[in-house]
């Protein structure tokens, strides 16, 4: 078996674009490679296949880096996935179905059993595949939770992978990041790191080269090469960090979208399919006044629906909805977003929080939402509108229409669309076709096809990577493992390892 750890010195220090990079370049190689993420946090996930033919949940960036590898994504790829429906308490979702729920209490006793079928899951994707380039979770050294890891050094030390860490420049004290990741770790788990990649860095390279030279010597351990930064280079993400950051904005904007950027929003990648479209200007948006001037607003979907719209309305952004409506301007809501605009939302089983909750939506379709313990996963197709469309469903409510026209497993009243369905934009007809309908927007002369343009970025992600990084070498890693002889770094944690 033969693998590879990509750590990182922080969250977001491009963990997941080089996962998903060295997955397109080994893949191009006809590598059979898979990716791996042991947990991921995030309420951005998507449905999958099973083994078994039922379908399953896994991190959406998982599945975006099996379709760089050119393989299908499975729950092994991503066996645990959390996702946290307040500051203190995660939703479970264990092999791609729900199983119970984690809080910060019982981080550690509460993890155990995801340890043991996480590192099953790796263990069974490593005999299937050639390569497994297996992601890492913020960084490898938090040394007060080194004893309950199993997405980091933890897997690496199961699994015996050699590990390359990723820095970003462009965040500032990069040297004192890279050398304090490696110090602080135990020496067992030190011996495991193998190197380190440069991520968005910007302008001469000459003038960083004298500062990789004695990084290099300072650690022991040679740099794999530094990654530019590029302003196409981004992917469905794992979480909101970035919402700010994913403004989709062209100077040939004709219309606005105002998406609600709600606290506990999740699949917001449902929209990235509209901030590809040149004439449109996608926004997220958290003020009525940025409502108020929206040609169409976005209620997207949620984790929690019932107390993001306590937010929601403890913002004012519920009568800037509602006026939005009734000047006959489109809104459109997708599964907890799409809950929002009916009328009654309940809980009998305290799915989201307090068991026997209810509550008033905003009234603009006639739709009850009951929340079921058991959640729906689906990948349903159809039409709409007179053309095909496709999607997925991950959700507990039960949807009761009272009237309004059907819409992919919704209802439309007007120009009030909600839909169950995530993804369904991303179908280029049917994106075409509501547009049309909500904003009288004429059919593009040149439509843009959204397959096509992930396609384009996994491949300016795979092109970057194979003129960047020295991925012969890290193919080599994988399938030798670390190197022996690397040299501890103190003081190394005093911290005995799990």
């Amino acid at each position: 078996m033969s693998g590879l750890l990509i750590a990182g010195t922080t969250s977001d220090a491009g963990k997941s674009i080089v996962t998903t990079g060295l997955c397109r370049a080994f893949a191009r190689r006809g590598v059979r490679v898979a990716p791996y993420k042991a947990q991921n946090m995030s309420n951005n996930s998507m449905v999958c296949a099973a083994p078994d033919g039922t379908t399953a949940e896994i991190g959406r960036a998982q599945w975006i880096q099996a379709r760089a590898a050119r393989i299908e994504p499975e729950p092994a790829m991503n066996p645990v996935l959390l996702k946290p429906g307040s500051d203190r308490r995660s939703h479970v979702v264990l092999m791609g179905r729900p199983a119970g729920a984690v809080s910060s209490s019982d981080w550690v006793e509460g993890r155990r059993h995801l340890a043991v079928a996480a590192h099953a899951a790796y263990d069974d994707l490593a005999a299937r595949v050639e390569v497994v380039v297996a992601e890492g979770a913020g960084s490898p050294t938090e040394i007060n939770l080194r004893s309950s890891d199993f997405v980091n050094m933890g897997l690496a030390r199961h699994a015996d992978l050699p590990v390359v860490v990723v820095g970003d420049i462009d965040r500032g004290g990069l040297f004192a990041a890279l050398h304090g990741t490696v110090a602080l770790l135990s020496p067992a788990d030190q011996r495991l790191v193998a190197g380190f990649v440069v991520n968005k860095f910007r302008g001469d390279l000459s003038l960083l080269e004298p500062g990789l030279r004695d990084i290099e010597g300072l650690l022991g351990r040679r740099g794999y090469g530094v990654l530019p930064w590029h302003p196409s280079l981004w992917l469905d993400s794992e979480d909101a960090l970035k919402l700010d950051a994913r403004r989709a904005s062209s100077s040939g904007s004709r219309y606005r979208v105002a998406v609600v950027r709600l606290p506990r929003i999740s699949n917001f990648t449902d929209v990235d399919a509209l901030g590809l479209e040149p004439d449109l200007d996608v926004v997220f948006a958290s003020d009525p006044r940025d409502v108020a001037d929206a040609d169409l607003v976005v209620l997207p979907g949620t984790r929690a629906t019932i107390s993001d719209l306590a937010w929601v309305r403890s913002r004012g952004l519920d009568t800037a909805i509602t006026a939005h409506a009734a000047r006959g301007r489109p809104v459109l809501g997708i599964c907890g977003g799409f809950q929002m605009l009916g009328g009654v939302i309940a809980d009998p089983h305290g799915v989201e929080g307090a068991a026997g909750a209810v509550v008033d939506g905003l009234g603009l379709l006639e739709v009850r939402t009951d929340f079921a313990v058991e959640k729906n996963l689906r990948l349903p197709t159809g039409s709409a509108l007179g053309v095909p469309a496709s999607g997925y469903e991950i959700h507990h409510g039960r949807i009761t229409v009272h009237g309004g026209e059907p819409f992919l497993g919704g209802a439309r009243a007007g120009r009030v669309f909600g839909t169950m369905w995530h993804g369904a934009l991303e179908g280029d007809a049917l994106r075409t076709a509501l547009l049309a309908a909500m904003l009288d927007r004429p059919a593009p002369a040149d439509p843009v096809s959204f397959e096509a343009a992930r396609e384009a970025r996994l491949d300016l992600l795979g092109d970057l990577v194979e003129e960047h990084l020295d991925v012969e070498g890290l193919l080599a890693l994988a399938q030798s493992g670390a190197p022996s002889g690397l040299p501890v770094l103190p003081p190394g944690s005093t911290r005995e390892d799990a």
